[in-house]
């Protein structure tokens, strides 16, 4: 199943983001007002690094106006490029100040490079690798041929064309390389988060199944008995009383309801303490076409569906449990009939993947999912149909981890569902 993010928690996280760039450049800034203090009363150059010191009290006051505007407003994505972009102005102060080539801080261009790529996307780390190249060549090239002078005379150098053009060429592209290799460590670090939230969703979903393992079962343990009395006792009255029209239809009402409860609480037990399973060899289309028979039997399957697939002409044998694999097509063609109300094609494939696996494909053409349907449909009593009991697809997740398959669901609104499920194909040895 593939995991995504949701609007709000990629809002959230924009916004911790947002957050914690206030917090670093305080802390750089901080670093840089220690280092010009320390060179301060380390050296005779008092005079010369109050210009620093104004760059640095600006960027406190231009972190204290960006927090306000965090507080206040939403729109993080534009606060983020905006506090980039002046930042890289703000560093080129730093690089003047220092001489321009001569200098040492046009390395601090890389950390907007860094922060555009953590945060914003990889196109914004180019973005903001171009507009650093393009501010820094721009600096250099106007103290080179003198439109601004050198903020300090002693900072003048004679340069050549060629070293003035080498420089901003290679800082371009040490720019471009940066951004090429944060995008890279960015995106390995994206992938990771996202299956590290997948994990503690699934550990989620398996802890509430626990609990209402342990809970639940033993509820109905106790409520199927009784249950199962009533049914027979109402079934003896109908057969022995002498009743009219109308109490002969409320028994039947009665009768059916005791049944359909009760396949409920069997359904629920399956799924909360399911049983020791006896495995042999089976046909896996075989258990397709006899639940399908017994969908058309049952009158849900009718003309208004069209079945299609490879499904009738494919030979699957496997070493698994019988009722185990009718439980996952009975949830599998269930749900794809309640996604068609109307009627639509069916479709089921098997797909033979060498010796090791084959994969089961049921899709239907019906309603589709949403993003959230998708993330929550394996949750335990989460149901996207008014009629269901939240129960078929956590049965047919846990009885593929079972056998330790894997399980893809790839849905779009308006445009139908398919339900990818991977078995490994096991033999009665490795099974013993």
């Amino acid at each position: 199943m593939r995991e995504k993010i949701t609007v709000e928690e990629r809002a959230a996280e924009r916004k911790r983001h947002v957050f914690w760039l206030i917090i670093i450049r305080m802390v750089a800034v901080t670093s840089l007002f220690v280092s010009a203090v320390v060179v301060q009363y380390s050296t005779s150059s008092f005079f010369a690094l109050y210009p620093f010191y104004y760059l640095i009290f600006l960027s406190y006051f231009l972190s204290f106006v960006y927090f306000i505007f965090y507080l206040t407003a939403k729109n993080y994505t534009f606060q983020t490029y905006l506090q980039i972009i002046i930042d890289l102005f703000m560093i080129t102060g730093f690089v003047y100040i220092s001489g321009g080539l001569n200098g040492s801080f046009y390395f601090l261009y890389i950390f907007g490079i860094i922060a555009a790529s953590i945060i914003l996307s990889h196109r914004a780390a180019y973005f903001i690798a171009a507009l650093s190249a393009l501010i820094f060549g721009v600096l250099v090239d106007f103290m080179y041929f003198e439109v601004i002078p050198y903020f300090s005379p002693d900072q003048y150098m004679e340069l050549t064309p060629g070293v003035v053009f080498y420089s901003i060429f290679m800082a371009g592209v040490i720019f471009f390389v940066i951004a090429f290799l944060t995008n890279y460590l960015a995106k390995k670090l994206r992938t990771a988060r996202n299956q590290l939230r997948k994990a503690q969703r699934e550990l989620e979903i398996r802890d509430r199944l626990a609990i209402a393992g342990e809970v639940s079962a033993n509820i109905a343990h106790e409520v199927r008995n009784p249950l199962a009395a009533i049914s027979g006792a109402v079934q003896v009255l109908k057969n022995e009383l002498k009743l009219n029209k109308e109490q002969k239809k409320l028994m039947s009402i009665v009768l059916r309801e005791s049944r359909r409860a009760s396949q409920s609480i069997e359904q629920f037990l399956d799924f909360a303490a399911p049983k020791n399973q006896v495995f042999s060899l089976i046909e896996v289309s075989a258990i397709l076409r006899e639940i399908l028979t017994i969908l058309k039997g049952s009158g849900e399957l009718d003309e208004n569906y069209r079945v299609e697939g490879n499904y009738s002409s494919t030979e699957i044998p496997y070493y698994g449990n019988i009722n185990q694999f009718k439980q996952i097509f009975w949830n599998l063609l269930k749900n794809a009939l309640k996604a068609m109300p109307e009627g639509g094609t069916l479709s089921i494939n098997f797909d033979l993947r060498g010796d090791n696996e084959f994969q089961i494909r049921v899709a239907d053409d019906g309603k589709g999912m949403t993003s959230e349907e998708k993330e929550r449909i394996f949750e335990p009593f989460y149901s996207g149909f008014d009629t269901g009991r939240g129960l078929g697809m956590p049965i047919v997740c846990r009885i593929v981890d079972d056998y330790e398959g894997r399980i893809q669901v790839d849905s779009e609104i308006n445009k139908g569902t398919e339900v990818i499920i991977t078995l490994p194909r096991k033999s009665p040895i490795s099974e013993a």
